[in-house]
């Protein structure tokens, strides 16, 4: 290397480009390439993708996310054809060796955040369920608030909001209580063994057919599906439109309801399960020898 003392500055233009003219040569090569080939990917592939994209139906940050990430590919590829043509090949490599270690270290560090934001993307493209749904899963439930490309919020029905990953609803089943316009509720009533069935399948659908919620088409239906130790079973399966969770347990509770008042006035009967235990306890009188044993007599 050359002193700093020693080095002496051009004095011409002549002196100039002889001494920096192959460098100023490949800086202005790689400005150019990086230019063309950084605008060719950022006007014609980030279009293509996000006009792909929409013409496909997917949501908007589906597309936002594939447009982003067409653009940094864009740029990657515009540093690489640069360093390529302006002659920094042994530089390009160095920088591909680093920038793929430090991808692979990061993929290690996010694979959980990796792994919800790919989940994300699929519940936008499939939709599963959308904002305002009530859905079902692993034992919870609640409204779908938001949905987001790492997490979704849901309120749960004792208003309180929680965060889950995308990747526990992509995995797991989801029931979505709200996926059609109608939804059959079903209740088991139990009657005694003694009481008419035809009777108490006359009681539940006059009760049902009375509810405005309850809908005509398809009309309510009961059916004996159980014989347990202390009842006969009926179950009730009635269709509502428009469900909801509210609209769901209002209509139930009020079916649930008339049909207990029902029963009460025709004195049928709804047997509740009961134990009875019995026999009996014998007592035995010890005798002396046994007192003796105790008492250490």
């Amino acid at each position: 290397m050359v002193p700093l003392q020693q080095f002496e500055w051009p004095t011409t233009t002549e002196e100039f480009l002889a001494q920096f003219g192959d460098l100023l040569w490949d800086v202005a090569v790689f400005v150019v390439a990086f230019a063309v080939v950084y605008l060719l990917g950022r006007y014609v592939l980030v279009r293509l993708v996000g006009r792909s994209l929409s013409a496909r139906g997917f949501d908007t940050a589906v597309v936002q996310l594939a447009t982003t990430t067409a653009g940094a590919v864009a740029l990657f590829v515009a540093v690489a054809v640069a360093f390529t043509v302006a002659g920094f090949g042994s530089f390009l490599a160095a920088f591909a060796t680093l920038g793929g270690a430090s991808a692979l270290a990061l993929g290690f560090a996010a694979q959980d955040l990796i792994a919800n934001f790919v989940a994300g993307v699929f519940i936008l493209k499939d939709k599963p369920f959308e904002v305002g749904d009530w859905i079902e899963w692993n034992d919870s439930s609640g409204v779908v608030r938001e949905v987001d490309l790492r997490v979704t919020k849901v309120e749960t029905f004792n208003n309180e909001v929680v965060t889950v990953p995308n990747s526990t609803l992509a995995n797991n089943a989801v029931t979505n209580a709200m996926a059609n316009d109608r939804l059959r509720l079903q209740f088991v009533f139990g009657i005694g063994y003694d009481d008419d069935i035809a009777t108490a399948r006359d009681i539940v659908l006059e009760d049902a057919r009375s509810l405005p919620d309850v809908l005509d088409d398809p009309e309510p239906t009961v059916r004996t599906t159980e014989l347990a130790d202390s009842y006969v079973g009926l179950e009730s399966r009635i269709w509502i439109d428009d469900p909801g969770r509210g609209k769901f347990k209002s209509v139930l509770s009020e079916h649930v309801e008339g049909v207990k008042e029902r029963f009460d006035a025709e004195d049928i009967e709804m047997p509740y399960p009961y134990r009875q235990l019995t026999g009996g306890i014998s007592v035995e009188e010890a005798s002396q020898l046994d007192r003796a044993d105790v008492t250490g007599e």
